[in-house]
């Protein structure tokens, strides 16, 4: 279901779900990103993670990918911030994102998620959404981690990058911003709760969700 912000001049807050994957290879730690079409709507042109809006088939039953401080951070309710989907569609929806975009996707039962960052687009964009980011390592897919063969066309260009590489993208201001998050995350840092950027009010907001 959509949720959000209705107004004469903005367009209504999504909730959305994104999944960034990451693998080793000879020790680095190297992510998987695309790049959306030049004709796209919304960011066109720009390398991101896989992930999209929630689909109303989304169904409440992925909770079980998510440790437990997972599952509670994801289900806080953010005060003056509308809606908000259950965490078991949100995770839902990230997998599916993630095998409709890459054609990767895990055996039932076998992701395990941590979320790591939400954010809520600013206004003026001609598509809002209220974005969570999930972080998966790919040693478990249930397929080959370099066949994209059955990959949509909604991403083109896509490559397992190291870090510094997909810092020379085209990137997306907030996905600069969770790059920097996980790159702290991937080399052993600390995360002091989730990182929420709250665009969702008149001022936009910063606060990190424990």
């Amino acid at each position: 279901m959509a949720l959000g912000i209705m107004s004469v001049d903005e367009p209504q807050i999504r909730d959305a779900a994104t999944v960034i994957l990451t693998r080793r290879e000879g020790g680095e730690a190297r992510i998987l990103m695309g790049q959306r079409g030049a004709k796209a709507v919304f960011m066109p042109s720009k390398f991101v993670f896989p992930g999209g809006g929630l689909d109303a088939a989304d169904e409440d039953a992925g909770v079980a990918a998510l440790t437990a401080d997972c599952a509670a951070r994801l289900a806080q309710i953010s005060p003056g911030v509308p809606g908000g989907a259950a965490p078991g569609r949100l995770v839902t929806a990230a997998l599916r994102e993630l095998r409709e975009e890459t054609g990767l996707g895990y055996p039932p039962g076998a992701a395990k998620l941590r979320y790591v960052f939400r954010a809520i687009t600013p206004p003026g964009r001609p598509r809002r959404f209220d974005a969570r980011f999930f972080l998966a390592d790919a040693a478990g897919l249930d397929g080959d981690p370099d066949d994209f063969s059955q990959a949509s066309d909604e991403l083109s260009h896509l490559a397992w990058l190291g870090l510094d590489e997909a810092r020379r993208l085209d990137l997306p201001f907030v996905t600069e911003v969770v790059l920097a998050e996980i790159s702290n995350l991937l080399r052993g840092g600390d995360q002091p709760g989730v990182p929420f950027f709250d665009n969702s009010g008149a001022r936009p907001a910063f606060r990190r969700i424990l």
